[in-house]
């Protein structure tokens, strides 16, 4: 049991993180700047700058005369290499949007680090784990997408702002599950 934990460790945490990309866990002491993009613009690229960020987990789970113990870790990653701009056209208020896609994806993760602490698995444990990922990571999606539709991509200045506001509203509401 404990070589099928590890393997799965293992496996769930190369499929679901990508390759062993170059990456920058969220720390809220640490505001990304433009050096962490590393990545180079697409020619046909409409916008200035663009963020690659996102969560990735990993889980055990064992049974021992009829007790389950589940261990979790969920993390939130900047991915440099993935990540760009476009020189000349950014500014600090440009940096503070992409900023913002990454506390979106770090309020995504404290949300499935709740959601899998508020959850009691059966012995399906990959399944639903599984779905709970999956579930959140659309909704994170969703809310990437939404965010930059109702700021127009950084252009909507009260919108970035009101933004900006809800997002750090949103991580203190969830600072348990940072």
């Amino acid at each position: 049991m404990k070589l099928f934990a590890a393997l799965l460790i293992f496996t769930l945490s190369f499929f679901v993180s990508g390759e062993n990309k170059e990456k920058i866990a969220w720390n809220e002491t640490r505001q990304l700047t433009w050096d962490d993009f590393r990545g180079s613009p697409p020619s046909s690229a409409n916008f200035v700058a663009s963020t690659n960020s996102g969560m990735s987990f990993s889980f055990s789970y064992s049974e021992k005369n009829g007790n389950r113990t589940m261990e979790h870790d969920v993390t939130c990653n900047f991915y440099p290499d993935q990540s760009w701009f476009k020189p000349g056209k950014v500014s600090e208020y440009i940096l503070k949007h992409e900023q913002t896609h990454f506390d979106i994806s770090e309020l995504h993760a404290r949300i499935l680090r709740k959601r899998i602490a508020e959850t009691t698995f059966s012995k399906n444990v990959k399944k639903e784990i599984g779905a709970l990922y999956h579930t959140t990571e659309q909704e994170r999606q969703d809310v990437q997408n939404q965010y930059d539709l109702e700021t127009d991509h950084s252009k909507n200045i009260e919108e970035e702002y009101r933004w900006r506001q809800k997002i750090a509203k949103q991580l203190k509401a969830y600072e348990r599950w940072k």
